[in-house]
């Protein structure tokens, strides 16, 4: 039976009637591996299920509300390998959020692939459209779904006791039994609908919501507009606007319509604001656009992504069009192209001397065109490592010129020579193209013949490769024979020579070594850009902080992982960030501290991929050193109060529960970077209360990221990741506020939150000043 609660109102679909009545298709993971699986939509309209076949076992396979999007057959990198036994029109992709893998399914006939196709997006298209409400109506009815055992619509007190141990909550059993009772209107000894939402109302009280809105009201039942307003001016620091934001506020969060009409918020209502986006820790002015993005391109920190084109590890991993989809998607703006002779004369992408699988560079640049600019409309770089013959050479230029059209930028802007590298805002829709040039900007600008130029292997600072595995016996022996005759090349410092029709399609992002900082004051120009491995890079932090900062200043500079990084794990971007270098690449298919680092920079600013430098990492006289920072001026404090709805440890047993501490950590210039934890709360994550008040001092602001990371306390072993949330110190709204949590994948973990009180205090000089 299905809940009785606020499930998905379906509407009357051919559609969604189809896929609720199920149908079998087929799983496809690679040539090899096919089989027929019976899929079917639950009658909640949220949860798809399968099963080996019709009316067998059935097993959760995915939720809507993971689904980023779906995808026709012919636009599958997988079924189009496939399509010469696959009829493209039969098959679909469900693409999910974060780093899950692609679901590839083939049905029986063109017309049930349809049917799954828009009546998925058609769910998708609902899901998007919900309120918070709505989301924690439907996120109550799952959990409903998943207490009710029996599917009769109905629960029992066993299985609630049962409910309470799935949802983290270690309750005394007299004290659930008495919320039952209380929530069981029709004494039946069951609960249903609205009775198991009393039920949950109750569990789910926030006593310290309740503490705070008593202080705050006069009477204890309301606060006033003018109660309300002293509340955001002078705890949540809204400054002068707080009268007009009260007003704004009410009317958006107060449930009450008599409330609304008198102007005042009730206990609901203002539960509902703290959770609520203007409630959360995030300022929602840092959600657009809002910074200044008519700078030159080298003001701005660059999402960058390394060997953008691997889905796993650097030796044996997948090399998937898919990279390049899920970097552009989440805002990066410059990827990372390493392109080598292929069969039939057409070049290929892949990491070489490795075992890594390549694939066609043509459907990697029809790829970028594809999806440069669905999230961003500001310029995407193409880092491009040319390993080529002459001849594929010329192949890449024809590709790039014929696929990309005049988004490809091929001259300067205005035709002229640049003084200063132009900016995002004058590049919007432009795709840039990093390399090798043959001569400079002035000789072709002025129309002088420049000198043919040798291309050096390997273009960037060496890194030991990875030894080929002697008992490899599924490797092409001819390409293993050619990896190894090239990568002798290669050691032997051979040279070819610079195809000039693509030397001609690099303007602004000519790729020269880097020698010395003097070097490069002396001989380099401003559209030349060196890039650096992360150990030479921080080796120049250390040692030349402040030179490091004045370079990148005038000029880019890109970072890349270690050659040894064979697990495509990451290094910390934060110190070459505190030294101004624009375009720190990371690998983005590893999930980790790095990456949310790179996430929580880069969420502000309308995600679009640029953020504006602090000014002192932009003036090429600054006296900034990333390794001496000043004196703290500022003073953080954060009151961890309380947290709600934490889930499950991955892959925990079904009866155990979580013992959740809060560690607050801050990244930033090596005196900023700090960590503090709470205790833990034994058996709670549900709705734990700590209570405890972190300090920390803070000498660079502009440059400081702030990461709440929650944790499983285990006295025996490594505590386990719970959820986590990072975000610029710029970003920081003070006062009462959300933390809505997410997976180790980026991915939302709601309703998870921790609630949390900021203070953000300056330092006062020997004066008191």
């Amino acid at each position: 039976m299905a809940s009785p609660l606020h499930s998905i109102r379906l509407p009357l679909d051919d559609d969604l009637l189809l896929m609720q009545n199920g149908s079998i298709l087929r799983k496809v993971k690679s040539r090899s591996w096919k089989k027929q699986r019976y899929f079917r939509l639950q009658d909640d309209g949220m949860t798809v299920w399968y099963a080996r076949q019709a009316g067998g076992r059935a097993k959760p396979s995915f939720s809507i509300s993971d689904v980023e999007t779906v995808r026709e057959g012919h636009e599958s990198e997988l079924l189009r390998s496939l399509a010469d036994e696959i009829p493209l029109e039969h098959g679909f992709t469900v693409v999910f959020h974060g780093r899950r893998p692609n679901l590839d399914l083939v049905a029986s006939s063109i017309e049930e692939a349809q049917s799954w196709v828009q009546g998925l997006r058609r769910l998708l298209e609902i899901i998007t459209s919900m309120d918070q409400q709505e989301k924690m109506d439907q996120w109550l009815s799952d959990w409903f779904q998943q207490g009710d055992k029996d599917q009769d619509g109905r629960m029992s007190f066993r299985e609630v006791q049962r409910l309470l141990r799935l949802m983290n909550v270690d309750m005394d059993p007299e004290h659930a039994l008495q919320l039952f009772q209380a929530a069981d209107k029709s004494e039946s000894g069951m609960l249903e609908g609205e009775e198991f939402v009393e039920f949950y109302r109750a569990l789910t009280q926030r006593s310290e919501i309740l503490e705070l809105f008593e202080i705050l009201s006069g009477d204890g039942q309301k606060l006033t507009l003018l109660e309300f307003a002293d509340f955001l001016r002078e705890e949540q620091r809204e400054g002068e606007h707080a009268s007009d934001l009260a007003l704004e506020l009410i009317a958006r969060y107060e449930p009450s319509d008599s409330a609304k009409l008198r102007h005042v918020l009730t206990i609901d209502g203002f539960l509902a604001y703290l959770c609520s986006p203007d409630g959360d820790i995030f300022s929602p002015a840092c959600r657009p656009v809002y910074q200044d993005m008519s700078y030159p391109l080298n003001h701005y920190f660059i999402h960058s992504s390394h060997n953008t084109y691997l889905l796993g590890d650097q030796f044996r991993g997948q090399s998937s069009v898919e990279g390049y989809i899920r970097a552009l998607k989440r805002g990066c703006r410059c990827v990372e192209v390493d392109v080598w002779d292929g069969p039939s004369g057409e070049p290929i992408v892949y990491h070489g001397h490795t075992l890594t699988s390549r694939i066609p560079f043509q459907d990697v640049v029809a790829t970028i065109a594809q999806y440069a600019f669905q999230t961003s409309d500001f310029p995407v770089i193409v880092s491009l490592e040319n390993h080529c013959s002459w001849e594929q050479q010329e192949v890449i230029a024809q590709h790039l010129t014929e696929i990309l059209g005049d988004r490809l930028l091929n001259t300067t802007l205005d035709g002229l020579l640049p003084t200063q590298l132009p900016s995002p805002e004058e590049l919007r829709g432009k795709i840039l193209l990093k390399g090798k040039k043959m001569g400079t900007l002035e000789e072709e600008l002025g129309e002088a013949p420049g000198e043919p130029e040798e291309l050096e292997e390997p273009e960037e600072e060496e890194e030991p490769e990875p030894e080929l595995e002697p008992d490899v016996l599924d490797f092409d022996e001819t390409a293993r024979n050619e990896d190894k005759r090239k990568k002798k090349v290669g050691l032997e410092k051979s040279k070819t020579t610079l195809c000039p029709a693509l030397s001609a399609l690099v303007v602004y992002m000519k790729s020269v070594p880097f020698r010395s900082f003097a070097h490069s004051k002396a001989h380099y120009r401003l559209y030349e850009t060196s890039s650096f491995s992360e150990t030479k890079a921080r080796r120049l932090v250390k040692e030349a902080g402040n030179e490091f900062v004045q370079h990148n200043a005038w000029q880019l500079s890109r970072v890349y992982p270690s050659g040894l990084r064979t697990d495509s794990s990451n290094y910390s971007p934060q110190e070459l960030w505190n030294a101004g270098c624009q375009m720190v690449a990371l690998n983005i298919q590893t999930a980790g501290l790095e990456m949310d680092l790179c996430d929580g920079l880069f969420s502000q600013n309308g995600s679009c991929g640029y953020v504006l430098k602090p000014a002192f990492l932009c003036d090429p006289q600054s006296s900034f050193h990333p390794e001496r920072p000043p004196s703290p001026t500022l003073t953080l404090l954060i009151q961890v109060i309380s947290g709600q709805q934490l889930p499950k440890v991955a892959n925990s047993k079904e009866g155990s529960i979580v013992d959740p501490l809060v560690r607050v950590e801050i990244y930033g210039v090596p005196g900023d970077t700090a960590r503090q934890e709470t205790s833990y709360v034994e058996n709670n994550g549900f709705n734990p209360y700590w209570g405890q008040t972190l300090q920390f001092r803070v000498r660079v602001p502009e440059l400081a990221l702030l990461r709440f990371v929650v944790e499983d306390y285990d006295r025996a072993s490594r505590n386990d990741f719970v959820g986590q949330y990072t975000l610029p110190w710029t970003c920081v709204q003070q006062g009462y506020r959300h933390i809505h949590l997410l997976s180790k994948d980026g991915t939302s973990l709601h309703p998870a939150s921790i609630f949390v009180h900021i203070q953000i205090r300056e330092e006062l000089d020997e004066d008191g000043d």
